[in-house]
């Protein structure tokens, strides 16, 4: 079947994909799908089959791995195929993938990302006190504020920070012409590539600082490889984050009831992040898996080679696993909800990303009077197979 005719491509259905996803669910055994582009794989959408799929080593994440139609339609795709940018811990397995990751999980530690959180929160407070009704939360709020992280985190001079976020906006901007986005990705590309040769003469405290001196220290990337790296940390950190970010204040602007319980106690905000995290997932479908051997999830054999996707937004409201799915409750407790993954593949800026969201929605959830400037239809939302969120989120409210 044709998974854009499960869940097509209109605004109203990209808004609200749960009443579709709960009818494959409740189907049980996986389905197989195939998009408009010649893609094609079984979609997993049952908790526990997706959380087994995830970890399963008899699932390789390298395209080579797939049947030759299959790579023939994902050519030139960058999370589907390993040319150019497209080698990177999205698309090999171990031990490759164990090798280019140990060279970035020493910056993601705990330790040194906390660093960043009194500053990420300064900044939320700027902008949120710089917001005026009719502002847009996505373009106005999360956008600058996820970019500006990733500029701390990367290590972008102040100086160069207008040109790297134009630069950035175009080429994960939806709206990008298609001139804009090719012209914006070489110049992005020279860019990181002259902060690598600068971090080798003179490191820094940052994360390019780090990959290239793990990458001198006897375990030196390739330039493709250490390119790819620095890029989907960039595009994967800076679209679901932000997408962390819109999806939970549509949440809280869709459940007053929540929002007002967020307001009147802002203890709750971590829990919250996870609850609003379960609740709407900013990655849809994980990226593509295939089958090593013959495997079997819910009662459906998939064959070696056959491409799998994890449906982790359809996981996520699964009825066996979360009581009262359907509905966010701000206060649960057992939330082992599957939006950063699992297994090896587990999100690295999983801490950074629950740092920058915690920090924007509370700030989000203080803004008094807070509703949409527009009515629900008319928002427009991202129609990507992997990232999922408003592409702008208009509010008003009042005086604090």
């Amino acid at each position: 079947m044709l998974l854009e005719e499960m869940l097509p491509g209109d605004d109203g259905l990209l808004a609200d994909p749960y009443p579709a996803y709960a009818r494959l669910r409740e189907a049980g055994v996986p389905h197989l799908v195939t998009l408009r582009s010649g893609l094609y794989g079984w979609l997993v959408t049952r908790y526990d089959d997706a959380r087994a799929a995830l970890a399963d080593p008899r699932l390789s994440k390298d395209p080579r791995h797939a049947p030759p139609d299959w790579q023939a339609a994902g050519r030139g795709r960058p999370l589907e195929d390993r040319s150019g940018l497209g080698t990177h811990l999205l698309t090999t397995d171990p031990p490759e993938h164990t090798r280019l990751r140990r060279l970035v999980t020493g910056f993601f530690t705990q330790r040194r990302l906390e660093r960043l959180r009194p500053r990420t929160e300064e900044r939320a407070r700027d902008l949120a006190a710089g917001l005026r009704p009719g502002d847009d939360l996505v373009g106005d709020f999360a956008s600058p504020l996820q970019l500006a992280t990733i500029c701390d985190v990367l290590g972008v001079p102040e100086g160069d920070r207008t040109d790297f976020q134009r630069w950035t906006t175009a080429v994960v901007s939806s709206d990008s012409g298609k001139e804009a986005r090719p012209q914006a990705l070489r110049r992005l590309a020279a860019y990181v590539g002259e902060l690598v040769e600068g971090r080798r003469r003179a490191p820094g405290d940052d994360l390019i600082s780090a990959i290239t001196a793990a990458a001198d220290d006897g375990e030196r990337l390739s330039e493709d490889e250490l390119l790819s790296m620095i890029f989907l940390l960039l595009v994967a950190g800076y679209e679901t984050t932000v997408g962390l970010i819109g999806l939970g204040a549509h949440t809280l602007l869709r459940h007053p009831g929540a929002l007002e319980q967020l307001r009147a106690r802002p203890e709750l905000i971590d829990r919250a992040v996870e609850e609003l995290l379960r609740h709407d997932s900013p990655v849809e479908l994980a990226t593509w898996r295939f089958a090593l051997e013959p495997v079997e999830y819910g009662g459906a054999r998939v064959e070696a080679g056959q491409p799998i996707l994890v449906a982790l937004g359809a996981a996520n409201r699964d009825p066996g696993r979360f009581p009262g799915a359907d509905r966010p409750d701000l206060t649960r407790e057992d939330n082992a909800h599957l939006s950063f993954g699992h297994g090896p593949h587990y999100c690295l800026g999983a801490l950074l990303a629950r740092i920058v969201g915690r920090a924007a929605l509370g700030e989000v959830a203080r803004l008094p009077g807070l509703a949409l400037a527009v009515p629900p239809e008319r928002l427009r939302w991202r129609a990507s197979l992997t990232v999922r969120g408003p592409v702008s989120l208009p509010v008003t409210f009042g005086a604090g």
